[in-house]
């Protein structure tokens, strides 16, 4: 398997954490337990860093995060993004492919592995998502062409159907929960290789999704358009920024602590 020594995350609030608390009035993510199924894989300590901010589209992430990234000098990287320019009304794909392939570009010239994932049909998430579901997926092509092109490694959640179960999401339909994003963080140790990582993350969920009557789902829908889509509105309306005030949570490398299961292991 391969071993890393300095891991850093960068992106929006899929790799802030939104919405997965960690039980201190922040968040964890599956960044942080990626971290954690890397640190406990091997030998060697890990260090850890994530300067995601909620919010960030693809260009800001670029300008904000990236190059303090790799003056951190990591050999590994995650680089997602992308979310809030596809659900924005100015959204412009040749952009964001010279984003992607700039940040790719010059990390891979670092000799850093580079991971990132595609988004997932977002149509049973969403109430909005069969309208997002062509520009997600025009997205996930430029994406795969654009790993291809710089040897990034790319989990493909487009194809697996367990990621657009959406027991996986949170209420508000635009972030995983914290299931969501347990099974996020295994399937990318699964696909970077790491030792024990298999693919039992893309086993389904037990039991189906229980089908709402359609007056149930247009209350459910209603609601979420009040507690959640009209808020949002209101913000870029007024040119209010979702992530004003928000600092990265971790912006310096820090030694990620095995866990408990792999302490007893005595590995």
């Amino acid at each position: 398997m391969p071993i890393f020594h300095r891991y850093v995350a960068i992106g929006d609030s899929s790799t802030e954490g939104l919405v997965d608390p960690d039980g201190q009035g922040g968040y964890r993510g599956w960044a942080d337990r990626l971290a954690q199924l890397v640190a406990d894989a091997q030998d060697e300590p890990l260090e850890y860093a994530n300067l995601a901010v909620r919010s960030l589209r693809l260009n800001e992430i670029r300008n904000r995060q990236f190059d303090d990234a790799i003056a951190l000098q990591p050999d590994l990287m995650t680089i997602f993004g992308g979310g809030n320019d596809l659900i924005a009304v100015g959204w412009d794909l040749d952009t964001m492919r010279a984003d992607l392939a700039a940040m790719y570009g010059e990390a891979r010239a670092h000799d850093c592995t580079v991971l990132t994932f595609t988004l997932p049909d977002p149509t049973s998430i969403n109430p909005f998502g069969k309208h997002l579901k062509d520009r997600m997926f025009r997205f996930n092509d430029i994406v795969r062409a654009e790993a291809e092109r710089y040897g990034v490694l790319v989990m493909d959640f487009q194809n697996y159907p367990i990621a657009e179960d959406p027991r996986l999401w949170f209420e508000d339909r635009l972030h995983g929960n914290e299931l969501g994003h347990q099974r996020t963080a295994a399937a990318l140790a699964w696909r970077l290789g790491i030792d024990g990582a298999d693919e039992s993350w893309a086993e389904p969920l037990d039991d189906e999704p229980a089908r709402r009557q359609f007056h149930q789902q247009l209350a459910s829908d209603v609601d979420w358009i009040r507690r959640y889509l009209g808020p949002w509105l209101g913000k870029g309306i007024r040119g209010v920024p979702h992530g004003d005030g928000v600092d990265p949570k971790r912006p310096v490398p820090t030694v990620v602590p095995r866990s408990m299961t792999r302490s007893r292991s005595g590995s």
